[in-house]
C-alpha cells in the first residue's frame, strides 16, 4: 500500500491503445507499491468505446484529469496539449511523467515534462521506420531524444537507439501489448461474439483494417486496397470495420456491397482481440495490429512500404504489400497456403513479463 510520502508519477494518454497498455503498467505499479499514478487523458482521440464500461473491464481508473483537447491539426493539437500538460504538472509536481508510443500526446507529454525538468519515461522506445513523412516517427525520435528512461520492447529498438548514440538508460524490458493482448484475449474471448454475429467461422475469413491517412486520403492508393478487398472477398470472407472518417471517402465505390465483403462499423476493443485471434490472415496498416497478429499466430500482411516491427517480417509472419491490389491479394493467398506454424512470438515481447519490468524501473526513476 502507498502512503502519502509515496513518490507521485503522472502517466500521459490519448488514444485506445495506450490507455490498453497503460492498463497492465498500471496493474503492475500497483503490485509494486512503489508509486502512487495520477492518470491524464489528454482528449487527443474521441472514441465512444472509451466508456466507463471500458475502463471498468481493463480494470483502469478513470481518468483524474481529462483535458479535452480534441481534434485538430498536429501543430495546433500538440501545441494545445502541450499548453495544458504544463499546466497540469505545474500543480501536481510529480516525480516522474511516464508516455506510451508516438502520438501527439507523447509528444506533448515528453516536451512538457523536460521544459519542467521533470524526469520522463517513454514506453516504446526506440521503435523507428525510418518514413520521416509518418508524424508518428517524429513524435518517437523527438521523445526518445528528451526521455530519461527509455523502455524498449525489442532488441531492435535498443539497437536502433545506439545507432543514434543513445545508451545511457536504454532497457530492453518487452513489449507490453504482449501483456495486454494475452491478458485481456482471455477476458474478451467469454464476453463478446462478433463472429456469431457476422455467421463466420473462426479461420475461415480475413480481417482487414485501414486508417492511416496516407491511405484514407490517397484516392488511387485507397482504390487499390479496396480492390484488393473485393478480389479476396471473392474466395473468401472479409471483414472490414470501417472508421466514419475513412467511410466517408467510399462513397460511390461501386462494389462495396460485394459478396463475402463485411463493411461494418468500428468494433470494441474486446471485438477487435476476437476477430484477431480467430482470422486465417489479418491485413492491415496498423503497427499495432501487426503484432497483434503476430502475438496470436496469424498471418499478417501490411499495406504500407515499411514497418516499426521489423521481426515480424524477418520470421516470416508479416509481409509488406505497400497498396497495391495484385501484391496485397497475393500476399493473402500466400499466407492462406501455408503450412507451416509461425514462430511463437513471446522470446521477441518478454514472455508476459513487460508490464512488471517497466513498473519496477519507473518506480526506480520516481524515487531517485
Amino acid at each position: 500500500m502507498s502512503s502519502p510520502s509515496t513518490p507521485e508519477i503522472v502517466t500521459i494518454v490519448g488514444a485506445r491503445p495506450q490507455f490498453i497498455k497503460a492498463a497492465v503498467v498500471s496493474r503492475a505499479l500497483a503490485e509494486v507499491g512503489q508509486v502512487r499514478e495520477r492518470l491524464v487523458h489528454t482528449g487527443q482521440h474521441y472514441d465512444a468505446t472509451m466508456s466507463e464500461v471500458f475502463f471498468e473491464e481493463l480494470g483502469l481508473p478513470k481518468p483524474d484529469c481529462n483535458l479535452g483537447v480534441g481534434p485538430a491539426g498536429h501543430g495546433a493539437q500538440t501545441g494545445r496539449m502541450l499548453a495544458a500538460v504544463e499546466e497540469v504538472l505545474l500543480e501536481w509536481r510529480p516525480r516522474a511523467v511516464v508516455v506510451y508510443g508516438d502520438t501527439n500526446s507523447t509528444l506533448a507529454g515528453a516536451l512538457a515534462a523536460a521544459k519542467l525538468g521533470i524526469p520522463l519515461a517513454h514506453v516504446e522506445a526506440g521503435l523507428r521506420s525510418f518514413e520521416r513523412t509518418m508524424p508518428e516517427e517524429i513524435n518517437r525520435v523527438l521523445t526518445d531524444r528528451v526521455a530519461d528512461l527509455l523502455l524498449c520492447p525489442t532488441t531492435q529498438a535498443v539497437e536502433h537507439l545506439a545507432a543514434e548514440g543513445i545508451t545511457r538508460n536504454v532497457h530492453q524490458v518487452g513489449d507490453v501489448m504482449f501483456d495486454a493482448v494475452r491478458l485481456f484475449g482471455e477476458v474478451a474471448a467469454r464476453r463478446v461474439d462478433p463472429l456469431g454475429k457476422l455467421g463466420l467461422k473462426p479461420g475461415e475469413y480475413v480481417l482487414m483494417t485501414c486508417h492511416r491517412a496516407g491511405n484514407t486520403d490517397d484516392a488511387d492508393r485507397l482504390g487499390q486496397i479496396l480492390k484488393a478487398a473485393e478480389t479476396i472477398a471473392r474466395s473468401v470472407p472479409v471483414v472490414f470495420p470501417v472508421h466514419p472518417r475513412t467511410r466517408a471517402r467510399l462513397t460511390g465505390w461501386p462494389l462495396l456491397d460485394a459478396k463475402g465483403l463485411h463493411i461494418i462499423p468500428p468494433v470494441s476493443y474486446f471485438e477487435t482481440l476476437c476477430l484477431e485471434r480467430e482470422a486465417a490472415v489479418i491485413v492491415t496498416d496498423s503497427g499495432g495490429m501487426q503484432k497483434e497478429a503476430f502475438i496470436w499466430g496469424v498471418p499478417c500482411v501490411t499495406m504500407r512500404e515499411e514497418t516499426e516491427w521489423t521481426e515480424t517480417v524477418d520470421v516470416g509472419a508479416n509481409c509488406l504489400a505497400s497498396a497495391q491490389a495484385d501484391r496485397i491479394v497475393q500476399a493473402v493467398a500466400d499466407h492462406r497456403s501455408r503450412t507451416d506454424p509461425l514462430p511463437d512470438a513471446a522470446p521477441y515481447y518478454g514472455h508476459g513479463q513487460a508490464a512488471s519490468r517497466t513498473a519496477a524501473l519507473i518506480g526506480q526513476l520516481a524515487s531517485i
